[in-house]
C-alpha cells in the first residue's frame, strides 16, 4: 500500500514538473494593429493584449525577463515595456525604421537593423544612448549574435550579404554573399555555425564561423506549392541544435531540417504567410506567427503535427517566450 501511494505521488510530481517545464507565455507582435498579444502556453489562449508603438515587429526579452523590447518600426524607436503590466516604460534611440534586433549576452547592448539607413545601430539599454552606428549593406534586416558575444551579424536584403561585426571594435571584419533577400540569421552548435535564410533565393546558407566559409546550402520543395511561394524567413533550433524549424512564408508551411545532415525531413502545414516563431519553455511546442491569416499555429515538436490555431491581431510578425511570472 505504501509503495502504491509513493508511486502515485511520484506520478503526480512528474506531471507537475512536466507542466512547469512548459509553463509560460508567448508574446506576439501584431504589425497592423500596433499591439502585442500574450498567449498562455498551458491554456493556448490569448490572455492579454497591450498597445505598442506603430508597426511592432522584432521582439525580445531581457535576460531576467523583467523587460520586453519591441521594435516599433514606424515610430522609429525600440520600446521598453514592463511585461507584468504592459506599460511602456520608455523608448530607446534606434535609428530609422528598426525591424529586427538582437540582445548581446551582456544583457546591455542591443544590435538593431535600420532598414532605411543601411546601418546597424548599437544601443546601451542602461544609459539609453547610441554607442555605435555601423555601415552595412542596403536594407539590413536579420540580426544575430554569437553565444560568446564576440560576433554580431547583420543581413542586408538588397546587397544579399551577411555582415560580420567585431563587437569589441564595432567594425566589420567580413562580408559573405548569400542568395537573394536574406531575412534571418542564427548561430548554432555553440557558435560554430552561422545560418542565414534567403527569402527570394529560397535557401538556407550555413557558414563555418571560424573562417566565414560556406559549409552547406539547403533548398526547399513543398509538394503542390509553386516554387516562387517557398520563401524561407524565420527559423529556430530544437534542443541540442539537432533540427531547425524553418518558416517558409507564403507557402504556408514549416520545414523541419536535420541540422547534422542538412536534409529536409518534413513539412508542416500552418497558417497563411508564416513568418517567425518561438518555442515554449521545454521546446515541446512551437508557436508560429501567420501574418495573412492573423493567427498563431501551435505545433507539437515530437509528432511534428499542428495542434491548434490561435487568433491574435492583424499581421502577427515576431514572437518571444517568457516564463510564467
Amino acid at each position: 500500500m505504501i509503495f502504491k501511494k509513493l508511486s502515485a505521488l511520484s506520478t503526480i510530481a512528474c506531471m507537475l514538473l512536466s507542466t512547469a517545464a512548459g509553463a509560460g507565455e508567448i508574446w506576439v507582435t501584431n504589425e497592423k494593429d500596433d499591439t502585442v498579444s500574450v498567449i498562455d502556453t498551458d491554456t493556448l489562449e490569448v490572455i492579454q493584449t497591450y498597445e505598442t508603438g506603430e508597426r511592432p515587429r522584432g521582439i525580445t526579452f531581457s535576460k531576467d525577463f523583467s523587460r520586453v523590447y519591441i521594435c516599433a518600426s514606424d515610430s522609429d524607436a525600440v520600446q521598453v515595456i514592463d511585461p507584468n503590466t504592459g506599460k511602456i516604460l520608455h523608448d530607446l534611440p534606434s535609428g530609422e525604421d528598426p525591424e529586427q534586433f538582437v540582445l548581446h549576452p551582456d544583457d546591455t547592448h542591443l544590435y538593431i537593423a535600420n532598414e532605411d539607413d543601411a546601418i546597424t545601430t548599437v544601443v546601451n539599454t542602461q544609459t539609453r544612448k547610441v554607442v555605435a552606428q555601423i555601415d552595412v549593406g542596403v536594407e539590413p534586416e536579420g540580426m544575430a549574435v554569437s553565444p560568446d558575444g564576440k560576433i554580431a551579424i547583420t543581413t542586408s536584403e538588397t546587397t544579399n550579404m551577411a555582415h560580420w561585426i567585431n563587437t569589441e571594435t564595432q567594425e566589420l571584419f567580413a562580408n559573405t554573399l548569400v542568395d537573394s533577400r536574406p531575412r534571418h540569421a542564427e548561430f548554432a552548435k555553440d557558435g560554430a555555425e552561422m545560418w542565414v535564410s534567403s527569402e527570394i533565393g529560397g535557401t538556407l546558407t550555413i557558414f563555418d564561423t571560424a573562417n566565414q566559409s560556406e559549409k552547406a546550402k539547403i533548398s526547399f520543395e513543398v509538394q503542390g506549392v509553386h516554387q516562387d511561394r517557398v520563401q524561407p524567413v524565420g527559423f529556430e533550433f530544437t534542443n541540442g541544435d539537432t533540427h531547425a524549424f524553418v518558416a517558409l512564408g507564403p507557402s504556408n508551411h514549416i520545414a523541419v531540417v536535420n541540422a547534422e545532415t542538412f536534409e529536409v525531413e518534413d513539412y508542416i502545414l500552418v497558417g497563411r504567410r508564416v513568418w517567425h516563431m518561438a518555442f515554449n519553455a521545454d521546446k515541446s511546442q512551437l508557436f508560429t506567427t501567420n501574418g495573412v491569416s492573423g493567427d498563431v499555429t501551435v505545433i507539437d515538436v515530437a509528432s511534428r503535427k499542428a495542434l491548434k490555431s490561435i487568433k491574435v491581431g492583424r499581421f502577427p510578425w515576431g514572437a518571444a517566450f517568457r516564463p510564467s511570472p
